[in-house]
């Protein structure tokens, strides 16, 4: 190919650049950030292109170190491509091409209006109650709570998806337009309860996006910490920074009941009171600017618009010291002469927090404004002995299951006594941890049989016993039958 063919070829390829401009936004050479966010862009020599903030930066670090640019070389820099003012060499024009695709970025289609999915791709309430069944032990009453929470929060991003087409349809919601508000959740339980299980499940059987922060963390913004818009930016990470699938995620904040207010303090409450009044617009519902790829926002990390409308908001928290509030509302109310409720009647309820109300949760510290923005309050029962044992054996990737899968991989049998399910399950009741006792109690007795059974190929069955566990003796070990 001549020189003549070679520079038509270059032209040929600019016109095609020229062509396509409008698909494409500059990007800034310095700060990353597109046209979208840091505004016009000055275009250098090279098609590199500068946003005004970083030009200004620029220069004004030049005259602040005393340096005469009237002395300056250009066409002698180097590190940056085609610093040259005056030309451009000949040979180089596909290097300017390739250099003017890759400083600028396609810019995103519009979201098309309309709902992102059909409604019978919502998960009907028992569909929902049905899959956490398969991983969930217990919790019957949550369980439904929250199936029939999430499926209307759904149909109602449905519902705005129609009405932002300016679908209108009769027969589905009636001639009269009707809201519907958004249903966020509060979850209330004892540590080990499977508030986190819980949630983490609802997510994979939705195939959403889930981001879980801690409210330990949170506090004011101008304040050490993690400002409000990090819990945000943790759930646009989990989506691939992809906006449109971040703005129907889930969002679960733990450890909510340490934003209480503080009852007895003469500094300013940063993580408490004050992250509450904080969360109210995120819970609402807000356009609210996230770094991308990053929990602080500065010049340098690009930003990006989230609609947190639609957005589902969990939070959940153990609520030390909730009991006794709720009890002494209760004795309260307890009164005298025949028929009349005894006085110790809640005293040894195991589902006292099921009495819950918006008066006790405000007592405990929390904002009538921050209670007004979960509707739904979800309740979990203290684990029992009883469903310990389950929760060890039932559920779809029970604790057991694993190890059984672990040994079945050096063609080992492992079984377990009932006897030592029920040392097992009390020995983490006495723990006070709940279920997450479970795999630290198993941690702890099964690491000699981990250890030694690989050791030996002869061995075919291991029964774990309750004096195993007791350490008032060994596992039963059956050897494999030898074939001759």
């Amino acid at each position: 190919m001549d020189e003549k063919d070679k520079e038509q070829k270059n032209v040929t390829r600019e016109e095609h650049l020229n062509e396509n401009e409008q698909d494409y936004e500059k990007i800034c050479y310095i700060c990353r950030r597109p046209e979208s966010k840091a505004g016009n862009m000055i275009v250098m020599p090279g098609n590199m292109c500068l946003c005004h903030d970083c030009m200004q930066k620029t220069f004004d670090s030049v005259m602040r170190g005393g340096v005469d640019l009237s002395k300056i070389d250009f066409s002698q820099l180097s590190g940056m491509p085609f610093m040259n003012m005056n030309f451009v060499p000949a040979g180089n024009r596909q290097d300017t091409t390739d250099t003017q695709a890759s400083n600028r970025q396609k810019i995103k289609k519009k979201k098309k209006t309309g709902p992102e999915f059909e409604l019978k791709d919502i998960p009907a309430p028992h569909v929902i109650k049905s899959r956490l069944d398969d991983y969930v032990i217990g919790q019957e009453h949550a369980k439904k709570v929250i199936s029939v929470a999430v499926y209307n929060h759904y149909k109602r991003v449905y519902a705005d998806g129609i009405k932002a087409a300016g679908k209108r349809e009769e027969e589905d919601f009636g001639r009269q337009e009707v809201d519907i508000e958004k249903s966020n959740i509060l979850m209330i339980g004892p540590t080990g309860s499977g508030k986190t299980y819980l949630v983490k499940i609802l997510a994979q059987l939705l195939d959403v996006p889930l981001a879980i922060a801690d409210a330990t963390a949170l506090t004011e913004a101008g304040y050490i910490g993690d400002d409000i818009e990090s819990v945000v930016s943790k759930l646009l990470a989990a989506a691939g920074n992809d906006v449109q699938r971040a703005e129907h995620g889930i969002i679960f904040i733990d450890e909510i009941d340490k934003i209480a207010k503080k009852r007895e303090t003469s500094s300013r409450d940063v993580s408490g009171e004050s992250v509450q009044q904080e969360l109210l617009k995120l819970l609402e519902g807000s356009r609210v600017e996230v770094p991308v790829g990053s929990n602080q926002k500065n010049a340098l990390t690009p930003l990006k618009t989230i609609n947190t409308d639609h957005i589902l908001f969990i939070c959940g928290g153990a609520f030390p010291d909730l009991e006794k509030i709720i009890k002494g509302r209760l004795d309260k109310t307890v009164s005298m002469g025949f028929g009349a409720e005894l006085k110790d009647k809640y005293e040894e309820d195991p589902n006292i927090l099921s009495h819950v109300t918006n008066k006790d949760l405000r007592e405990f510290g929390m904002i009538p404004e921050f209670l007004g923005r979960l509707p739904v309050t979800v309740t979990l029962e203290r684990m029992t002995k009883e469903l310990l044992v389950k929760v060890l054996k039932e559920p779809r990737n029970a604790i057991l299951k694993q190890y059984v899968k672990l040994l079945e991989m050096d063609e080992v049998l492992l079984k377990f006594e009932d006897e030592a399910l029920d040392w097992i399950a009390g020995e983490a009741l006495k723990r006070e941890t709940g279920a997450r006792a479970l795999r630290a109690i198993l941690e702890e007795n099964m690491l000699d049989i981990m250890y030694e059974i690989p050791k030996d190929p002869n061995i075919g069955e291991v029964v774990v016993t309750r004096a195993y566990l007791e350490k008032r003796g060994g596992p039963a070990i059956r050897i494999r039958r030898q074939e001759h």
